[in-house]
């Protein structure tokens, strides 16, 4: 049994960094292609059907581009295709959903208290809504809301903000904003396999036929791939938010996911203006930064009242003797010990996660500041809620950690 758990911990780490390795060839290679169109120069030297050129340099070379807007005259006799980075990100990320959130759903998929689902029901609802998406989303492309570029982004946020509602609905916080972020990556995958490529195969087809394509196909994967720049960065966001209790467990989750979208806007707003010499927008800095604020405020929002501001530091004896100790003790022991113990008791829990024991005051006293931000402040923990922590014994960590600083900021 032991032997098949470390496996498993194996296959999934070998998961996680393949699925980050290829997202990052993908991302690399749609930011870089972002710039160089947006930074393409119309010049008298361009070669017929030529649309514009960049010079560029890098790695000690120089590299002279220029770009079709439908094809050339003749078919190139090597041709790169970038495809496989973004099959691979959603295949290898896809796989992750399989290991963590499918296999371990009592863990980080279902909380009975926001939706008492089967392990199945869980797993339908999350795969229908990923089909959802992407048909929703295709089908508005192509209509005739689809024919404004403005307007479709616009349509787009608000489905965008609807799922983050939903999710939150149905799944853990953890899982409601993992799975917004693959709601949004599979459509930004799909892009590039259902559109983008066939579109491009089409104009190979023509040109190899000595036929003249239609530039209607260049447009449409155009669109799609802007689409897929400006959804890059939430998705990056929402794929590390697991990470950040702060993040996925507060009330105002669905909020601060629907603000990063807009994050993600202002962001690429100041690359895309600079790539293609239309400025330097600084207030996209302030307006990222606003927004930023705004989701750092709105993740302790609901807690604020019984947990003004307070530091976060101190030596575990000033915890150990602080007011309400001997309650958080018998709390935790209660609440967290089965997982966060030398020797875990709760099933497919092998090792204490984050190597953090919690089995006596000491150990307590001393993960303070994790007990308080992961068990007071949020409901990250326990996941899912699993050994039902009551919100009167989380009440009971705020008051502990706020005597604790309270005690340590007179002194």
């Amino acid at each position: 049994m032991y032997d098949w758990i470390v496996l498993g911990e194996w296959v999934e780490i070998a998961i996680r960094w393949l699925h980050v390795t290829t997202a990052i060839a993908w991302i690399g290679s749609s930011f870089y292609f972002i710039a160089l169109d947006l930074g393409l120069r119309q010049t008298p030297s361009l070669p017929p059907l030529a649309h514009g050129e960049e010079w560029q340099v890098h790695g000690g070379g120089f590299y002279h581009i220029q770009k079709y807007l439908v094809a050339p005259e003749m078919m190139p006799e090597h041709l790169t295709w970038f495809k496989w980075e973004s099959y691979a990100t959603w295949l290898s990320g896809f796989a992750m959903l399989v290991l963590v959130y499918y296999l371990g759903s009592t863990l980080y998929l279902i909380d009975p208290e926001v939706a008492d689902l089967t392990q199945w029901e869980a797993i339908a609802i999350s795969l229908g809504s990923l089909a959802f998406g992407w048909v929703a989303y295709d089908l508005i492309c192509k209509s005739r809301f689809g024919d404004d570029n403005t307007r479709l982004m616009i349509g787009l946020y608000v489905i965008l903000v609807g799922m983050a509602w939903g999710y939150t609905q149905v799944f853990t916080g953890r899982a409601a904003l993992l799975h917004l972020g693959a709601f949004t990556a599979t459509i930004m995958s799909a892009n590039v396999f259902m559109i983008i490529m066939p579109n491009q195969r089409i104009v190979v087809a023509d040109l190899k036929a000595g036929r003249k394509p239609d530039p209607k196909y260049g447009k449409i994967a155009k669109q799609r791939s802007t689409h897929n720049n400006y959804l890059t960065l939430p998705v990056l966001f929402l794929m590390l938010s697991n990470h950040y209790p702060l993040v996925f467990a507060t009330q105002y989750n669905w909020l601060i996911a629907s603000l990063v979208f807009l994050m993600g806007v202002t962001i690429r707003h100041w690359f895309n203006s600079k790539h293609a010499r239309k400025g330097n927008p600084h207030w996209t800095w302030l307006a990222t930064a606003l927004l930023f604020l705004l989701i750092a405020w709105l993740s302790t929002a609901p807690m604020r009242q019984r947990a003004e501001a307070i530091a976060l530091d101190g030596p575990a004896l000033t915890y150990a003797a602080a007011e309400g100790f001997d309650e958080v003790v018998s709390i935790v022991q209660g609440r967290c010990a089965m997982c966060h113990a030398t020797e875990p008791g709760f099933e497919g829990v092998p090792f204490a996660p984050k190597n953090v024991v919690l089995e006596s005051p000491n150990q307590i006293a001393q993960e303070a500041r994790r007990i308080y931000m992961q068990a007071g402040l949020s409901n990250a923990m326990p996941p899912a809620n699993l050994s039902y922590m009551e919100p009167a014994e989380r009440a009971a960590i705020v008051r502990w950690f706020q005597s604790a600083g309270t005690t340590g900021s007179k002194s």
